[in-house]
């Protein structure tokens, strides 16, 4: 399965990011706008580099022009598509099934809620995708899916739902379980909220809908 790294233009810790590429392997970079900066910072050197780079200072592009083999797509700031979006679209044209994604939290909350619904787009195609910062791991669930005790990223586990209704969730080998329990977006959420694995292995399954799954430490 082919991984792509795409670094956007959001916060990034130097610490985190740096722990967190000694640990994963990636088949492509692609860097997107003002997250040029971070990309440099890491010592990587982007394969695409997407956006309309009006956050990215001039000398940084001038540096990455020089190199022939980065592709790039270069777009217009009136546009219909976040520069996330597009690194999306481009990561998945060069081939990638898998993206991890950097610098798609902590800043403006506008733009943290679109990389999180843009993670359905990666869904509707058939490409796993995560969102990463230094207390989460964001994706979504279509499916049931394991938990095993000290393999997830941190301490809590929550499952927040995308679709309007997820419907028959059940839970067990959690701190919380919960048995065959619909939920509906802005009802009763908090039940699957910040929960634990207390188990060897810990699992949730559910019938219908699309849930947000969260995997953070303090």
């Amino acid at each position: 399965m082919k991984t792509g790294l795409i670094i956007t233009g959001g916060r990034i810790d130097p610490a985190f990011a740096g722990d967190f590429l000694r640990e994963v392997k990636a088949d492509c970079v692609v860097s997107v706008d003002g997250g040029l900066e971070a990309t440099r910072a890491l010592g990587l050197t982007p394969h695409a580099i997407v956006g309309d780079f009006d956050t990215v200072r001039k000398e940084r592009l001038e540096e990455y022009r020089k190199n022939p083999e980065i592709l790039w797509d270069v777009h217009r700031p009136e546009k219909d598509e976040t520069d996330t979006e597009l690194a999306i679209n481009t990561a998945i044209k060069m081939g990638c099934e898998r993206l991890l994604i950097l610098g798609a939290t902590g800043g403006r909350l506008d733009h943290e809620l679109s990389n999180i619904h843009l993670l359905k787009l990666c869904l509707d195609r058939q490409v796993e995708a995560f969102l990463y910062d230094a207390w989460n791991k964001v994706y979504l669930l279509a499916e049931g899916k394991v938990f095993r005790r000290g393999e997830t990223y941190g301490t809590y586990v929550s499952f927040i739902p995308l679709t309007e209704k997820v419907k028959g969730i059940t839970l067990t080998g959690f701190k919380y379980p919960l048995t065959d329990k619909d939920i509906v977006v802005g009802t009763e959420a908090g039940l699957c909220v910040s929960n634990e694995v207390a188990e060897a292995e810990a699992s949730i399954r559910f019938d219908s809908g699309i849930l947000i799954c969260v995997e953070s430490r303090d």
